[in-house]
C-alpha cells in the first residue's frame, strides 16, 4: 500500500506543495528517501523511526522507499518529518481513515515523539491558503502564527501520537482560535525625542524621513546626537498595518528570529548591523539564501552607525535594493527575491577626527586624509539618500537649560496624518509612502508652480544634480507639504527640500 500525505515546501517567501508518497514492500529492510532532499530530511530516517517506535506504534521492518514530489526542486529542512511519519503510519495501515488527505502536515519531530517548531510557516500558510488549501496540522508551538491568517483551519499538536489518533477518529481537536492583531504602540524606541536638546534642524529632518520613508544621513562631529537621533527614530514611524506586518513576519519567520510567543511582528523592525557586517549578512545568502539585515529591516529602519567605517564593497551592494526596494540572491541552482524596503538612517564624521566643519574644533587631518575617509561613500551611493544633514555639537546652554522639548509621541502624531495621507493617495498604488513613488506619480502628484521651477534650477545647477537628486528633491517636498496639509507643494516646501541636500563637507 501507498501512503500518500500533503506537505509544503518553501522557496524564499513563496511556499509549494509537496507530496509526501511512502511505498513499503517486502524483502530486506532499507530506507530509500528520494526527491532532491538536503542532508536535515535524509537524517529523518533516525528521527521519523524513533519517534514512531516511542510513540507506541509499529515501524515496518521492511523496504521503505520516500519519495518527496516534484522530485526536480530541491527540498531544505526537517519540517517533512511529521509527514513522513503519517505517511508510512498509513501505508502500513495503522491510520485507517482517509482523514490525513485533507490536511496539509508541516512539523519536526524529537525521538520521543514531540513534534518541533519549524521555521517559515507563516510564508507557507499564506501561500497555501492562495493555492486553495484551508486545512493545517502544525506544531503547537506555531499556532500563534496560524492565528492571524483567516480563511484556514489550524490543528496544533505537540505529539505524534496525538496526531494520530486525531486522523483515526479517536481523539476530538478544537482548532487554533483566531487572535485579532494589534500594533505594539510601545515598540522598540530607545530614546525620545524630549531627551534630544537642541537639534531642530535634525530633528525635523527626521521627522520628514519618518513621514516619507526617505533615507536620512546625518554628518557631525562625535558626541553630537547622531545615535541618539537614530535611536529616536522608532518611536516617530507611523503605526504599523497589519499588511504590512504579515510582510514582516514571512521574513523573520523564514530567517529564524520570529518571536512564537508572539507570532507576528507587532511593531516596525530597527536593525543596527555591525561595521564588521559581511556583504551576505548584510543583503542575504549563504547556502540557503536566507534574507539578510535589508530584508529583515523591511518596512522598518536599517541604521548604519559610522557608515564609512563599513566595507565598501558591501555598502555598495545597497544601491540597487534602495531604489527597487527588493534584493535579488542569486545561486547556482536557483535566484530568490526578497523584499528590502526599509528606511536607512545613517551617521558619519565628516573626517577621520571628527572635527572637520566644527563651528568650535580645530580639524588636523590632511586633505587628503580628508578626501580618502570622504571617498569611501560613492557618489552614486549617496545620490541615493534624500535627506543630508549637518549635525553639530550642542551647546552648553542648550544642555542645562529648562526647556519644553517635544516629545515623541507628539511627533508621531503629525507623521500618522501626513502617512495617512499617503495611504489614501497611493491606496490603488500598492506603495505607502512617497519614498517610493515612480516617476509616474511623480508627474501626477508632484506638480510645482512656475516660482517653484525657478528655484529648483537654480539648485539643480549650482549643485551639479542628477536626475535622480531632483526627483527625490519633489518627493522630499511633498512629504513636507502633507506634514503642513498642504494639497500642493509650494516654493517654501521646495526650498525646504533642497537644504536637506546640500551639505558641502561631503561633496566628494
Amino acid at each position: 500500500m501507498i501512503g500518500k500525505v500533503k506537505s509544503f515546501a518553501l522557496s524564499g517567501l513563496e511556499g509549494y506543495p509537496v507530496e509526501v508518497e511512502v511505498d513499503i514492500d517486502n524483502g530486506l529492510p532499507r530506507y530509500d528517501l528520494v526527491g532532491l532532499p538536503d542532508t536535515a530530511i535524509k537524517e529523518s530516517k533516525e528521527r521519523v523511526e524513533s519517534a514512531i517506535k516511542n510513540s507506541a506504534f509499529l515501524f515496518p521492518c521492511k523496504r521503505i522507499t520516500i519519495n518527496l514530489a516534484p522530485a526536480s526542486e530541491k527540498k531544505e529542512g526537517p519540517s517533512f518529518d511529521l509527514a513522513i511519519a503519517v505517511s508510512i503510519l498509513v501505508s502500513s495501515n495503522q491510520i485507517k481513515t482517509e482523514k490525513h488527505k485533507e490536511f496539509i502536515i508541516v512539523g519536526e519531530l524529537g525521538l520521543d515523539g514531540t513534534i518541533r517548531p519549524v521555521v517559515g510557516l507563516l510564508p507557507i500558510l499564506i501561500s497555501a491558503k492562495t493555492m486553495g488549501y484551508k486545512n493545517f496540522i502544525i506544531p503547537s508551538e506555531n499556532a500563534k502564527e496560524s492565528s492571524y491568517i483567516g480563511g484556514i483551519t489550524a490543528f496544533a499538536f505537540s505529539k505524534l501520537c496525538d496526531v494520530v489518533e486525531f486522523l483515526n477518529n479517536s481523539l476530538e481537536v478544537q482548532p487554533v482560535q483566531k487572535n485579532e492583531w494589534k500594533p505594539d504602540n510601545s515598540c522598540l524606541a530607545n530614546e525620545d525625542f524630549s531627551r534630544v536638546k537642541g537639534q531642530i534642524i535634525a530633528k525635523r529632518a527626521m521627522e520628514i524621513a519618518a513621514c516619507g520613508g526617505h533615507n536620512i544621513l546625518m554628518v557631525g562631529p562625535p558626541g553630537s546626537g547622531k545615535t541618539m537621533l537614530a535611536k529616536c527614530m522608532p518611536g516617530i514611524l507611523p503605526d504599523l498595518t497589519f499588511e504590512e506586518a504579515l510582510e514582516i513576519t514571512k521574513i523573520h519567520s523564514v530567517a529564524g528570529v520570529l518571536d512564537l510567543k508572539k507570532g507576528v511582528v507587532t511593531s516596525r523592525p530597527f536593525r543596527t548591523p555591525h561595521h564588521t557586517a559581511t556583504t551576505p549578512a548584510l543583503t542575504g545568502g549563504g547556502v540557503k539564501a536566507k534574507p539578510g539585515e535589508i530584508s529583515l529591516a523591511h518596512n522598518g529602519v536599517l541604521f548604519l552607525d559610522e557608515m564609512p567605517e563599513y566595507n565598501r564593497q558591501t555598502l555598495e551592494t545597497l544601491r540597487q535594493p534602495l531604489e527597487d526596494g527588493v534584493i535579488t540572491i542569486a545561486r547556482a541552482n536557483k535566484s530568490i527575491t526578497y523584499p528590502a524596503n526599509f528606511i536607512l538612517v545613517a551617521s558619519m564624521n565628516p573626517c577621520p577626527c571628527g572635527n572637520y566643519g566644527s563651528r568650535d574644533l580645530t580639524c588636523n587631518c590632511s586633505p587628503s586624509a580628508i578626501h580618502k575617509y570622504l571617498s569611501r561613500l560613492s557618489g552614486p551611493l549617496l545620490d541615493r539618500i534624500d535627506l543630508r544633514i549637518d549635525v553639530d555639537r550642542v551647546k552648553f546652554y542648550d544642555l542645562t537649560a529648562v526647556s519644553n522639548e517635544e516629545s515623541s509621541a507628539e511627533v508621531k502624531e503629525r507623521v500618522n496624518r501626513a502617512r495617512a495621507i499617503q495611504l489614501k493617495r497611493f491606496a490603488n498604488d500598492n506603495i505607502y509612502c512617497n519614498a517610493k513613488m515612480s516617476s509616474k506619480h511623480i508627474a501626477q502628484y508632484c506638480k510645482i508652480s512656475e516660482e517653484s521651477k525657478k528655484v529648483l534650477q537654480e539648485a539643480f545647477e549650482r549643485f551639479n544634480m542628477s536626475a535622480r537628486g531632483y526627483n527625490r528633491i519633489l518627493k522630499v517636498a511633498r512629504t513636507i507639504a502633507d506634514l503642513d496639509g498642504c494639497e500642493n507643494i509650494e516654493t517654501k516646501h521646495i526650498t525646504e527640500a533642497i537644504g536637506y541636500r546640500s551639505i558641502d563637507k561631503i561633496q566628494l
